[in-house]
């Protein structure tokens, strides 16, 4: 009988023991997740608050399975399932501490502004992911190796960032891999051979340097790796002697260089577009074939949206939707049922704005940066053409600064530089940071538009230009003295964004600005400056900005600086001002025009 009792109270406290170790890891667990969720919100930055129900100073057991964007294994336990953040409007870079939501199987971080690196560890961070979406973020670098150890992976979605080099061999070894996209980035060599077969040409489009199945051979490479050394040689060197014998002959016949520079340096990019929208048959009954293959094409930049749901939105693109008038046509103000809030431009039908339109969705489609105004979508029905953008509530820097009311109040010479430098930031990236050189044409304080936080955003690229890398020689100018300089679009950008920063210092309008004292002809003082910004104790600031504007707008372009220069001056002049515009990089790199 005792010996019965011993066993009996043997099992009794192993039982207990087992319960109590139970509770032990799914209290752990718990914690864990807690922290994971405090740490991810602790590393970004959310300027529009929408982790505002991440409240963390409740720890009650499911407390945060009530945050937006989090969904649990169950509504009463600390154990989070899935984090869909998409569009959130988040900036940081990944957030590492997701490694500690040991229960995690989803994390959407989709159509933020996170940057940087994706982390060469992240099988680490992420093992048990079966979902994965960073796109339509501004990742640059390679695409680790080490994701193809997160072997449980289903969808993987790199798609819209910034990312470059060769995507990894060994991803396609990844058995259960069903959606897997990179879509419009900056990827180059031979696409992995994939186990699951139904992974498409769509999935790479828009990384030109791709290749191999199910996108074009890569017989070029072949070439390069078995041509023979010694017949490159031989005919390098041929080459090279005709080469040098054209350039002799035509530098003795003074051959027109000017002729030379716009017979090369025209639109490369945007004229493989166009050739593509414009090609078609020439057999009258193959019309309409051509006109759903242009359609076809302008979707690869943007989506297409319904011409019937963005009447709606509009009430039938009613007056009381308004909300400006532009050069090309009417915006409208638009909320679609799921919540979101879109500008709608709706182009004048009875103008032929058919380039105008193509070139709106292939320059601006194509370009991601967080001052440039986004391009949503398009629709074109009939003689109908609409673009649409993310809505920007705060309208045109125009309307601030030459506002009749209480406006132009709010533009204090602290706000008036963090805009300059926003913009200068934009231009700097379109001149110098992008893989083609971009040329607004155009720039003005009527196309800056101003969100929420009035961080200034880049529109109407309808008069853009791209060029290549190497091209030194530039093409045709709206200003007869660039034109005659042979220092075309980019000097007129840096002119047209130096007339936007004399506005800026001076509230006067462009006209104004050549009236009576002529900020052109004269070295700039503090007279010409808003008198409601002197005596603030900012006075030698204000004189800088002048300074620097009148270079910008000096009559030899080839005495104005360049954007980037122009860049870094605006962020000397907000050196030690923290309080005037957050997170400023002060250093001279490169890399601080993609933040």
């Amino acid at each position: 009988m005792e010996k019965s009792n011993s066993f009996f109270f043997i099992w009794t406290f192993l039982a207990f023991l087992l319960i109590l170790l139970s509770r032990i890891y799914v209290c752990s667990a718990a914690e864990s997740d807690f922290y994971c969720l405090k740490s991810i919100k602790d590393s970004l930055q959310d300027p529009f608050n929408n982790l505002g129900s991440w409240d963390f100073s409740n720890a009650t057991e499911g407390i945060i399975c009530r945050f937006s964007g989090i969904n649990c294994w169950h509504v009463n336990e600390n154990k989070v399932l899935s984090i869909t953040l998409s569009n959130y409007g988040l900036i940081g870079e990944f957030p590492r501490g997701v490694r500690n939501c040991t229960s995690l199987t989803s994390l959407d971080l989709s159509g933020n502004k996170l940057y940087g690196n994706i982390p060469s560890d992240i099988s680490v961070i992420v093992y048990y992911l079966i979902t994965l979406d960073l796109s339509n973020n501004t990742f640059s670098g390679n695409i680790p190796p080490d994701i193809a150890n997160c072997t449980y992976l289903n969808v993987l979605r790199l798609d819209n960032n910034n990312l470059e080099g060769e995507i990894p061999s060994i991803i396609g070894s990844l058995l259960r891999l069903q959606t897997f996209s990179v879509a419009n980035n900056y990827l180059t060599g031979a696409v992995p051979l994939f186990v699951n077969a139904q992974i498409t040409a769509k999935s790479f489009e828009n990384n030109p340097e791709l290749c191999g199945k199910p996108l074009k051979g890569c017989e070029d490479s072949w070439i390069w790796k078995h041509i023979d050394r010694a017949s490159f040689i031989k005919a390098f060197v041929v080459g090279w002697v005709l080469f040098f014998t054209l350039g002799l002959v035509l530098h003795l016949f003074q051959f027109p260089s000017k002729v030379i520079n716009k017979i090369v340096s025209f639109n490369k990019w945007k004229l493989r577009v166009k050739e593509h929208l414009t090609s078609g048959s020439d057999s009258p009954g193959e019309e309409d074939l051509s006109s759903n293959q242009k359609i076809l094409r302008l979707e690869k930049f943007v989506t297409r949206m319904s011409f019937a749901e963005l009447e709606k939105a509009t009430s039938g693109f009613s007056e009381n939707y308004l909300v400006g008038n532009g050069m090309l046509g009417k915006v409208y103000k638009a909320i679609l049922p799921n919540g979101w809030t879109l500008a709608i431009k709706k182009l004048n039908e009875w103008e032929n704005l058919e380039d105008e339109f193509v070139s709106e969705i292939t320059t601006l489609g194509g370009l991601r940066h967080r001052n440039l105004l986004p391009l949503i979508g398009f629709c074109t029905e009939n003689e109908k053409k609409l673009l649409v953008y993310k809505y920007m509530p705060n309208g045109s820097l125009h309307e601030w600064l030459h506002s009749t009311g209480d406006k132009v109040e709010i533009l204090d010479f602290p706000l008036r530089v963090k805009l300059a430098l926003g913009i200068a930031k934009g231009l700097a990236w379109l001149h110098h940071g992008y893989e083609l050189h971009v040329t607004h044409g155009s720039i003005s304080t009527r196309c800056i538009l101003l969100d929420q936080n009035f961080e200034p955003k880049i529109s109407n690229f309808w008069e853009a230009k791209f060029w290549s890398k190497n091209e030194t020689a530039l093409s045709w100018s709206l200003f007869p003295v660039a034109e005659y300089s042979g220092l075309g679009s980019y000097k007129q950008d840096i002119y047209c964004f130096g007339v936007v920063l004399l506005e800026l210092v001076t509230g006067k309008e462009p006209h104004e600005l050549t009236s009576s004292r002529n900020l052109f002809d004269h070295s700039p003082c503090l007279l010409d400056a808003d008198r409601n910004l002197l005596g603030k104790g900012v006075d030698d600031l204000i004189l800088q900005f002048l300074e620097l504007a009148c270079n910008c707008v000096k009559f030899f372009p080839n005495e104005r600086p360049t954007m980037l220069e122009v860049y870094d001056t605006l962020r000397t002049i907000s050196q030690g001002r923290t309080d005037w515009v957050r997170e400023i990089p002060l250093s001279t790199d490169m890399s601080s025009l993609y933040d």
